[in-house]
């Protein structure tokens, strides 16, 4: 039986778990995928204090080892449910196992959206990626679409531009989003193609299902432009309907908390990402967690 159990090990859900052990709270992490969340995709963060600048992966890798240098445990399994019971909770990973905890903090974060055109699912992870640190040695000297005009897409881009020979932006809306000091820095790659208020209609393929190209709409007119990869930065879901019988989700899916972290059921609390709110930064996330923990370590104590 766990003081803490959190969901998700994400910037979020390992503060949580800092600050749950500095109030000598016992501690169990369970992430379903990679310790330190959507951040570990990012080549070079700028905006977390402390940190001039910092890869993802390694900011991921310094709040795993200082959670569990504070003596919080941690498993990579899939959370696929929560249940009350007169001592806390019990959560249910894919595979079976069954953990018990007094109080669970859900960190869950989110995924990354998909265009839902057909054939996509069977792209994704050999034509198709999200992450450019990840695949984007794979591309090099070849021509490749990015979907999206954020942050997240010009992130993705600035690695991608000095290794491909070719990168074509694809826009939905009229303008590019993201902050002007990533758009200078991408646009003026001389192998930068840009295009604004599209919407991408296939994915072009050859008889043996490998990528050929993309075909979408501009201005009214079809087009189609031949590459050799795509990267979808079109922004991300959560993933809390497992658990909405305990709490309460918006229309996006999104948890809706009281006062920051609290949940309708007692000792159950939420943070991060996955919640409803207007900042989704990494330093946000970690405020979250905090809050939570305190929260959940008041309840411990009451």
């Amino acid at each position: 039986m766990y003081d803490i159990i959190v969901v998700g090990g994400g910037p979020a859900g390992l503060t949580a778990a800092i600050y749950g052990r500095r109030n000598a709270k016992t501690v169990m992490v369970i992430e379903k995928s990679v310790f330190g969340g959507q951040i570990v995709n990012s080549p070079k963060v700028e905006n977390i204090p402390g940190f001039d600048s910092i890869s993802g992966d390694e900011f991921g890798d310094k709040l795993l080892e200082q959670a569990m240098g504070q003596g919080a445990e941690a498993t990579i399994e899939d959370v696929t449910g929560i249940s009350k019971n007169e001592n806390g909770f019990s959560v249910t990973t894919a595979d079976g196992s069954v953990y018990e905890g007094k109080t669970v903090i859900l960190a869950t974060g989110t995924t990354h959206r998909t265009l839902g055109l057909p054939g996509e699912e069977d792209l994704i992870g050999s034509s198709i990626s999200f992450c450019a640190v990840c695949d984007g040695d794979f591309y090099r000297d070849k021509t490749v679409v990015m979907v999206g005009g954020g942050n997240s897409a010009f992130v993705e881009s600035a690695l991608l531009v000095g290794i491909v020979k070719k990168l074509i932006i694809l826009q939905d809306m009229p303008f590019f989003t993201a902050d002007q000091k990533l758009q200078d820095q991408v646009l003026s790659g001389g192998n930068v193609e840009t295009h604004t208020g599209t919407k991408v209609l296939a994915y072009e393929v050859s008889e043996d299902n490998a990528l050929t190209g993309v075909t979408y709409e501009e201005n009214g007119e079809k087009k189609t432009v031949a590459c050799d990869g795509v990267f979808l930065a079109v922004g991300l879901v959560p993933s809390n309907e497992a658990f909405a019988d305990l709490t309460d989700l918006d229309e996006r899916g999104y948890f809706l908390p009281k006062d920051i972290c609290h949940t309708k059921t007692e000792g159950l609390f939420v943070a991060g990402d996955c919640c409803r709110k207007t900042l989704r930064q990494v330093t946000t996330a970690c405020s979250d967690g905090a809050y939570a923990a305190i929260a959940a370590c008041d309840y411990l104590n009451a």
